[in-house]
C-alpha cells in the first residue's frame, strides 16, 4: 500500500469520526465499504451476496469483512495459497477458492511479488512495478484459471449482487469477460487508479468507461476505487 493510500485511508477515517462518533469501522481502503452499504440500503436490500475476486487478506483492505461480520457470506477468490489459512480462521461461512481468474481458462503463471498486495497473473503488469526498483517478483507460481462466469455458476445458487475486484492489471479484461446479461450485480466496487514509474497517479478511465456502458453509473469514487451501482436497479428502488 503506498503512503498515499494510507494517509488517504486515515484521512477518511478521521473525517468520518468527527462527523459522526459512533459510526461503524470501515476495513476497505478509504471506506468503500460504508457507502456500499449505504447503498443496499437505499435499495432496500438485506440479503448481501458478495463476490471478492483478488481478496487477499480477510479484513485488511477489505471491501467485504464488513459485511461479513453482519451475518452476510460469499466467495473470496485468492490465488496466493500462503494468505488462504487466515481465510479459513476468520471467515469460516466464506467459500474460498483458490484459483486465478481471467478471461480464459487453463493455467497461468501468477506473479508473486514482494508486497502481497502487488501480486498478479499479468507478466506485463508484474515486470512493470518491478522496474520501479522497490519490489521484485519473488516467485512464479503455476495456477488453475477460471472465468469469472464460471466462478458464479459453479459458488452461487443467486447471483452475487456485489462484485468486489482487484487484480493488478487484469480488471477491465475480466470485466470485459462477465456476463452482464446473467449475472451482472448490483454493485461493483473495483480499483480504478494505476501507479506510474515516477509515483504519480493515473486513473484508469477506460474501465469507468467500460462499466458505464453496461448500464451502470459511478454512484461514488474514492480516487482508489470507483463503485458503480445498475441504472436500473438503482431506478427500481422503494
Amino acid at each position: 500500500m503506498s503512503t498515499l493510500t494510507r494517509k488517504l485511508r486515515a484521512s477518511a477515517a478521521g473525517l468520518l469520526r468527527r462527523i459522526k462518533p459512533d459510526a461503524q469501522s470501515s476495513y476497505a481502503q478509504c471506506g468503500e465499504d460504508i457507502i456500499i452499504q449505504y447503498v443496499f440500503d437505499a435499495l432496500g436490500v438485506d440479503d448481501i451476496r458478495y463476490l471478492d475476486v483478488g481478496a487477499h487478506h480477510p479484513s485488511y483492505l477489505s471491501n467485504t469483512y464488513f459485511f461479513y461480520l453482519k451475518g452476510h457470506q460469499g466467495v473470496c477468490v485468492e490465488p496466493n495459497a500462503s494468505l488462504l489459512a487466515a481465510f479459513r480462521q476468520h471467515r469460516p461461512r466464506d467459500c474460498i477458492v483458490n484459483i486465478g481468474v481471467a478471461p480464459q481458462e487453463g493455467v497461468a503463471d501468477f506473479f508473486v511479488m514482494t508486497t502481497p498486495t502487488l501480486s498478479t497473473f499479468s507478466r506485463e503488469e508484474a515486470e512493470r512495478v518491478a522496474s520501479y526498483g522497490s519490489e521484485r517478483i519473488e516467485h512464479i507460481e503455476r495456477m488453475p484459471i477460471r472465468t469469472i462466469n464460471s466462478v458464479i455458476a459453479e459458488n452461487f445458487s443467486n447471483p452475487p449482487n456485489l462484485l468486489s475486484l482487484d487484480v493488478e492489471g487484469l480488471d477491465l479484461a475480466i470485466l470485459r469477460s462477465l456476463d452482464f446479461e446473467r449475472y451482472g450485480p448490483a454493485i461493483i466496487c473495483v480499483e480504478t487508479l494505476s501507479y506510474t514509474e515516477n509515483h504519480s497517479e493515473q486513473k484508469l478511465t477506460e474501465i469507468i468507461d467500460f462499466v458505464c456502458a453496461q448500464g451502470y453509473f459511478v454512484y461514488a469514487d474514492t480516487f482508489i476505487n470507483s463503485i458503480f451501482v445498475r441504472a436500473d436497479t438503482w431506478r427500481k428502488r422503494g
